[in-house]
């Protein structure tokens, strides 16, 4: 368990301060092609559901300090980084980490799970 943690750790604050996990992103294009989601999702709709995930990770304290402790982020950082496409693919990713975070977000907002890894993959093109 400790190994996952502190894979999960690496994984996440090398995606915010090194780009994109691309083991990540083709799980997450994979399940999107099984899942036969559309491919209509553009920028401006990543960017919003990655907000949407960040305001999500902060309406439970617990849910948001475990985002900070995985990123090494401090709150004052996302603040000034929210919105950016380095902090919205960091968020993303970290959701689709976890099935189960992932799958009560995308409930709460609405969200197809499949299109996480589609707004990841436009995310990642925006950050190289």
């Amino acid at each position: 368990m400790q190994a996952r943690h502190t894979s999960l750790l690496q994984n996440a604050y090398q995606l915010f301060k090194m780009g994109s996990d691309i083991r990540l992103i083709r799980r997450e294009l994979a399940m999107a092609r099984v899942a036969n989601t559309p491919a209509s999702l553009d920028l401006g709709s990543a960017e919003a559901i990655a907000l949407q995930g960040l305001a999500f990770l902060a309406e439970e304290p617990a849910r948001f300090l475990r985002f900070l402790a995985l990123t090494g982020l401090e709150p004052g950082e996302v603040r000034a980084r929210a919105g950016t496409a380095p902090l919205s693919l960091a968020v993303l990713a970290h959701l689709a980490e976890d099935e189960s975070l992932l799958l009560v977000f995308a409930a709460s907002r609405a969200v197809p799970p499949q299109s996480i890894g589609l707004a990841i993959s436009l995310l990642e093109a925006e950050c190289a």
